[in-house]
């Protein structure tokens, strides 16, 4: 599938990583909808990306964000790709997570992007492709991660089944599992301070990784 004239739905697209794609895809000629929370930040993605019809959104809202494909599709008379970026992070050693941080991260990294998924393979034809963005974390543990890397688990497993589920329909189900970014994720952390980390390495080639791996049908990115 070709990236130019393509109808594609970024959710996240108010975050670093998603607002890199969705700039990217538009300069590639795809006709994007940015979803994201922040009002302000994503009326600029949507100037940014030429898009008259940005979606707002919460992760608690699940409803919202498993409607948000279908309402994608209505504004660019379908929809080829989704790709869901959003996500929160934590730190704390297991014994001392709160059940609060930790229900917000399944909430924000599991559930949220299950739900905007579940409604792209309704509304995503046969040939498209979706994915999500969990982590390398999913494969490496770390240390007062715990909570974080369950909550990007759950995805990850989702993901696994939800791909091969779809095989009969041609339909992509793609997992980036991104290194640690210099983006300054890490240092937004909701809770605790991060270990010591490796040195990020540049969003903007995973940005473009993410994208062709999305409309080539691979599978795994990482």
């Amino acid at each position: 599938m070709d990236v130019h004239g393509a109808r594609l739905l970024v959710v996240g697209a108010t975050g670093e990583f998603g607002g890199l794609v969705a700039a990217l895809a538009a300069d590639r000629g795809a006709r994007v909808v940015p979803a994201g929370r922040d009002a302000g930040r994503l009326a600029a993605v949507a100037r940014r990306v030429g898009s008259p019809s940005p979606l707002a959104f919460d992760a608690y809202d699940l409803d919202r964000c498993s409607a948000l494909a279908a309402l994608a599709a209505e504004h660019l008379g379908g929809l080829d790709a989704v790709l869901v970026t959003v996500g929160a992070v934590a730190f704390g050693r297991a014994q001392d997570a709160s059940a609060e941080i930790e229900e917000h991260l399944m909430a924000v990294n599991a559930l949220a992007p299950i739900a905007v998924l579940r409604g792209a393979l309704r509304a995503v034809g046969r040939g498209g492709a979706v994915g999500a963005v969990t982590g390398i974390v999913v494969e490496r543990p770390t240390a007062s991660a715990g909570a974080y890397r369950a909550s990007k688990a759950a995805l990850s497993g989702w993901l696994e089944t939800a791909r091969l589920e779809q095989r009969t329909r041609a339909v992509g189900v793609l997992e980036a599992r991104l290194p640690h970014l210099a983006n300054g994720f890490a240092a937004r952390a909701l809770a605790g301070v991060p270990p010591r980390l490796p040195a990020g390495s540049d969003p903007g080639p995973w940005a473009g990784a993410v994208l062709d791996a999305l409309f080539a049908g691979t599978d795994l990115v990482r």
